[in-house]
């Protein structure tokens, strides 16, 4: 069990560490040849460009005004004083309301560490329980806790009273957050400029016809159910591997570009090697090997091209389907097509930037196939997961290890030795093991076959939560009240090992403070640094970038990683709810980080981050609803461990807790949840009357034109199959079924 001296010496290694990387990037942005690593998105939005100094040859690559370095920490305040309604425009929304999260802990625990400080701390630390108690190992943090509070005192009724207070202001400020949250989404839709999104549907499993197309099919259908408002519509074409071959026709083009220009400057005809990454093989001409294995590519890209649009097995039975306005989508996104509730699916079809390609091509009744099939593995990670946590554990309790094995107890005794492993050595081998986690999870999502880019973040987001959830937070836990308190089970009877698991939970409150200082202080001091891709940046810069292409994929600016950083943040406020009344001394570092992250994430999304796309806080339900989950774990641990305290009427006192967290979410899903699932129609109408008027002569036809064209045909001459405008007026709608097999096809759907 750490120490007060093992937290402290972790709190100074890692404000240490927070604090040079802080410094480090307060210098390093100062540089002007870094300027393009700290300030990408100034560059990216065509507002910045590259720092010029007069003067000696090295100010063109080191800052000399030392006026500059006096006021290095300024980027703190400038990051704040940009108002939230600039921010949206200049950010969008979705990174505005992620931010806003850092802000919700702050409202959530500032006050819950105020009045368990005042309340709380002072009924534990007289308690005195701990120092008279036989066989549990202890240290000073934990008499700050509960289990400092003999059993069957009228103590614990304050924190009884407490949770009670805790989960109602919780409420009130999930409440008010998610009423501002939707209300800035219904705001942003409102106002935002006109996308090709907001008169797209995606639909899905469209049914086979045997005397049309699925082009043709969709077209008819959508002509006759949707007559005055269907406009358009783009199948969607099975081009992965046309994809894969123009991805590498790319970048055969910039290598020939760069030998190119070479030739130009030294009038010298450059020689490359054609094994792997041109180190090994025979020596060739570089412009002639790279324009010959161009030309090669481009036969494969022409006949595969061909292939997919010759052969009717490449188109997939989905299609983007748009109309002449938003009301018209928005009815149809919202409501079921066909009798039959499992053809012709329709959703939002995500924004053009935010499809993902190449999931469309999966055959929709895969999709559930692949989803058991995820949920499996998933199930069988997450088990197998717990070895390196019990690992992990290990390290945390080297005082429960001496007690089973105590010929150890020589080696790991040593003052400075014993301070490191227990105060920073778990949080940073824990942070290790989960580095290749998100990869795993994202991969997996994708494996699901969802056709976006922000669903794929969300589902990995609630993947990896529920990982946090059982392997770090509970197997935390019980992995390391197993360790720690293996002895006392073998030698005590078995009526005894509930007491002692519920006396044991609390006291892991110190693994959890020296994790959050190393994940929450220094691993977000190591983000704004940005190390690696500044490294990358200046490797690319010297030896790799070779056109100007190279130099702008050089200077990728990234974006907020949704599916990794929002479950972080739950995991932070399940701490908060849970130690609130159980420890409330880990409330500070956990308020600190969301400090520290607000200033951060703020200053990022403003100079660095560029989103991939805009889904107008979508999201934003998904993290109400792991709040909740939170609350109530929290609820229910604190009664599972009072009812070890031999307190009267315990659990009666704490059951209407978890029945009203669940109310409250049910109210507040029915309140505002279809803000974010729904468009409202009245708001469609707006938006079209006004577009109408002012722009009374748009053809909207052209701007959807190529929208929803995958990527590889925008530079083709692709012949899409395009509605009849001619005879709108017309109520028959041109088809290519012949009349018997019409009426036999109808015949038998009604006999089914």
């Amino acid at each position: 069990m750490a120490s007060l001296q093992d937290i402290s010496v972790s709190a100074a290694i890692n404000l240490l560490s927070a604090f040079a990387f802080l410094v480090a990037f307060a210098v390093l942005r100062l540089q002007p040849f870094n300027d393009r690593v700290f300030f990408p998105k100034w560059y990216r939005k065509g507002i910045r460009s590259s720092p010029t100094r007069s003067g000696a040859f090295a100010s063109k690559f080191v800052n000399l005004d030392c006026r500059t370095y006096v006021k290095f920490l300024n980027w703190m305040p400038a990051s704040l004083r940009m108002p939230e309604p600039e921010l949206i425009d200049h950010a969008g929304l979705d990174s505005v309301v992620y931010i806003r999260i850092y802000l919700l802990g702050l409202k959530i625990f500032v006050p819950l560490a105020v009045l368990a400080f005042l309340v709380l701390v002072p009924v534990n630390w007289t308690g005195e329980t701990l120092e008279r108690s036989k066989g549990l190992t202890f240290s000073d943090i934990d008499k700050l806790s509960i289990s400092n509070v003999p059993d069957g005192s009228r103590r614990f009724w304050a924190h009884i009273v407490m949770s009670y207070v805790f989960t109602l202001w919780t409420f009130y400020v999930l409440y008010a957050e998610y009423k501002v949250v939707a209300a800035m989404r219904l705001r942003y839709l409102a106002a935002e400029n006109r996308r090709p999104d907001q008169f797209t549907v995606l639909v899905r499993n469209v049914p086979p016809d045997p005397d049309e197309s699925v082009s043709e099919h969709v077209e008819h259908f959508f002509c006759v159910n949707h007559p005055d408002h269907y406009l358009t519509h783009q199948v969607v074409y099975n081009a992965n591997k046309l994809a894969t071959l123009v991805a590498k026709k790319k970048s055969l083009q910039n290598w020939c570009t760069y030998y190119h220009n070479k030739y130009e400057r030294t009038s010298k005809r450059p020689v490359t090697k054609t094994g792997f990454c041109g180190l090994f093989g025979t020596n060739v001409d570089a412009i002639n090997y790279y324009s010959s294995e161009i030309q090669k590519l481009t036969e494969a890209e022409a006949a595969e091209r061909e292939k997919v649009m010759s052969d009717p097995k490449a188109i997939v039975p989905a299609a983007f389907v748009s109309f002449k306005s938003r009301w018209a989508a928005a009815v149809c996104a919202q409501t079921q097509l066909c009798r039959n509730p499992t053809i012709w699916l329709t959703e939002w079809a995500p924004e053009p930037r935010d499809v993902y390609w190449n999931n469309l091509a999966i055959p929709y009744f895969e999709l559930t196939i692949r989803r058991l099939l995820m949920a499996v593995a998933l199930f069988f990670l997450i088990f197998f997961f717990m070895i390196p946590i019990a690992f992990v554990q290990s390290l945390a309790n080297i005082e429960g290890i001496e007690k089973v094995f105590p010929f150890l107890k020589p080696i790991i005794e040593m003052k400075s030795f014993k301070s490191v492993i227990q105060g920073f050595l778990p949080g940073i081998v824990l942070k290790i093991f989960l580095i290749l986690l998100p990869t795993i999870l994202m991969t997996m999502s994708k494996i699901e076959g969802f056709s976006s880019f922000s669903s794929l973040d969300r589902r990995s987001a609630g993947k990896y939560h529920l990982f946090i959830l059982v392997n770090v937070f509970l197997g935390s836990i019980i992995t390391g009240t197993a360790f720690q308190q293996l002895k006392t089970f073998l030698e005590q009877p078995p009526t005894e090992i509930p007491k002692t698991v519920g006396v044991s939970i609390p006291l892991k409150a110190t693994f959890f403070i020296t994790y959050i200082m190393v994940d929450g202080w220094a691993g977000i001091a190591a983000e704004i640094l940005r190390l690696v891709p500044l490294v990358i940046f200046h490797l690319k810069n010297t030896f790799l970038v070779k056109t100007e292409q190279d130099r702008e994929q050089a200077m990728d600016p990234g974006s907020i990683d949704f599916a990794t950083s929002e479950p972080r943040i739950q995991l932070y406020i399940l701490l908060g709810l849970v130690y609130s009344a159980v420890t409330p001394v880990l409330l500070p570092f956990v308020i600190i980080f969301f400090a520290f992250s607000y200033l951060v994430f703020r200053h990022q999304v403003i100079n660095v981050y560029d989103q991939r796309y805009e889904s107008g806080a979508s999201f934003w339900p998904d993290v109400h609803r792991r709040l909740i989950i939170g609350l109530i774990i929290s609820q229910l641990l604190l009664m599972g461990l009072l009812s070890t305290k031999k307190i009267e009427k315990s659990t009666i006192a704490l059951l209407p807790l978890p029945v009203l967290t669940i109310w409250f979410h049910i109210y507040c899903k029915g309140r505002f949840e279809s803000a974010f699932v729904k468009f409202p129609l009245q708001e469609a109408m707006i938006k079209d009357t006004l577009e109408r008027a002012t722009e009374p002569n748009l053809n909207l036809k052209a701007y959807l034109k190529d929208a929803y064209v995958h990527p590889v045909f925008k530079s083709s001459d692709l012949e899409r199959v395009q509605p009849i405008f001619e005879e709108e007026d017309n109520p028959l709608v041109p088809t290519k079924r012949t009349c018997s097999k019409q009426c036999s096809e109808t015949s038998s759907n009604v006999g089914s």
